[in-house]
């Protein structure tokens, strides 16, 4: 998964059109940096501290034989990024960018863009274990709402706003339910899923005019601090400070007041741009991390977990028949599936679920997930989707087979048939080319 991610924000870096902005802060080249390849990052380093243009056939020689299929992409990915120039022989490592990284690893300078310390001792300080448990709690807090166990307690405005926006979510305000995107995002780790709703505060920036550079130098400056110390809020830009009250809602920032001048990263922060998982390092019982699912060849489920968290998730696709203090049982039905497949779960999706959670007793099994439930539940989706109604708009009765031939050709053009019969001289289209398609049969009467 932390592939996933980290392919998804180079995606949106290299869309940005001014990378000179982006690398004249030593802490987003550190966080760009952390986010290339490897091979990438390998020859960044060789380059780094060689002020002269290096020639194409030295990379050879820098790259083992068996790594030869990565250099393509190594190649491509810092062009795009604009930190390799090439010349047609030659690549010539970004200035800035070089000028900056060297900063970030050697340090100097008057920058601040490593966050600045809090001098002032806090007298309501708090330790790494409040940290985590604040981030945790909040976090799940959103996983709880979209799968609809919010344990009295509802994310922020704007988090609703972000996971409608990025598809999440979809319904009324007062009526949101998962979509099949929800239910993939739910099976990521943390860090993609912090990096999904992170990215969708980007684009949402964009529209509202806040500057993209600047939230991307803030996002990529948590991810530098150190975890437990306390960073003083003064100097931070005004779009930063709006985004350190909105960053409070997803966990990633505490601050004990919103007047406070002080705020501290939880390890959501400061795991942004590195491969461990944000929550490992806390002290919880999380069972998402170990496998804890048997199911047996009668669809029962028997989950080994203490965690709401996933006991609504099995909720989604399975009736709950017992709950004990560390486990659950259920049974997959016919109208469980059905439940979830209409919200939007895939079939797919749900099997998933079941091999990357199978209790390690499972493992053993070859297949293993039981045929029979894996068939009876893409069976059961087949079964939902025989029939699918496709809104639109059927047009009868015309006078000549000309005429009917020629308005399921334009049709066609316009890529909204659905479906038509010559014989019956009927055709039915979608509801986008209803207003073109009597617009041209109108057009036909009058000649």
């Amino acid at each position: 998964m932390q592939a996933e991610f980290k392919s998804s924000i180079n995606d949106f870096l290299e869309q940005l059109p001014n990378h000179a902005r982006l690398y004249q802060k030593p802490a987003a080249c550190l966080a760009v940096f952390r986010l290339l390849p490897i091979l990438a990052r390998q020859y960044v380093m060789s380059m780094l501290f060689n002020p002269m243009p290096v020639a194409l056939s030295d990379f050879d020689l820098w790259t083992k034989m068996s790594s030869k299929v990565y250099q393509s992409e190594s190649f491509n990915k810092l062009v795009s990024m604009h930190i390799f120039q090439f010349d047609g022989q030659h690549i010539i490592l970004n200035d800035e960018f070089r000028k900056q990284f060297i900063t970030a690893l050697t340090g100097g300078g008057n920058h601040n863009s490593f966050g600045v310390p809090c001098i002032d001792e806090d007298k309501h300080r708090v330790d790494l274990d409040f940290l985590d448990k604040y981030a945790k709690e909040t976090w799940e807090t959103i996983l709880h709402f979209m799968v609809g166990t919010p344990e009295g307690k509802y994310p922020g405005e704007g988090v609703l706003s972000l996971l409608r926006r990025g598809g999440l979510m979809t319904g009324p305000k007062n009526q949101l339910r998962i979509t099949h995107s929800g239910f993939q995002f739910l099976l990521q780790d943390i860090n993609t899923q912090i990096w999904t709703l992170l990215l969708e505060y980007l684009k949402l920036s964009e529209d509202t005019h806040m500057d993209p550079i600047q939230v991307l130098h803030f996002l990529f400056m948590l991810g530098s601090l150190e975890l437990g110390r306390d960073y003083s809020v003064d100097f931070l830009t005004d779009t930063q400070q709006i985004m350190l009250e909105d960053l409070r809602e997803y966990g990633i920032v505490y601050q004990r007041k919103t007047t406070s001048k002080r705020f501290y990263p939880t390890r959501l922060a400061t795991s942004l741009t590195t491969d461990a998982h944000s929550l490992e390092g806390a002290k919880n019982d999380n069972d998402a991390d170990k496998g804890f699912i048997i199911v047996e060849t009668n669809y029962r489920l028997y989950a080994y977990t203490s965690s709401p968290l996933q006991i609504a998730i099995i909720g989604l696709f399975a009736n709950l028949r017992a709950k004990f203090s560390n486990l659950v049982v259920g049974v997959i039905t016919r109208d469980s599936i059905r439940r979830a497949l209409m919200n939007g779960i895939a079939a797919e999706q749900i099997i998933t679920y079941l091999s990357t959670h199978a209790h390690p007793q499972m493992k053993a099994n070859v297949p293993l997930l039981p045929p029979t439930l894996v068939d009876q539940i893409y069976l059961w989706e087949l079964e939902k989707n025989r029939l699918k109604a496709t809104p639109g708009i059927l047009f009868r009765d015309f006078l000549t087979d000309m005429e009917f031939d020629q308005a399921v050709e334009y049709a066609k053009e316009l890529g909204v048939l659905v479906w038509d019969s010559s014989i019956k001289r009927m055709f039915f289209i979608t509801t986008a080319g209803a207003q073109p398609m009597i617009a041209f049969l109108k057009r036909k009467a009058v000649k």
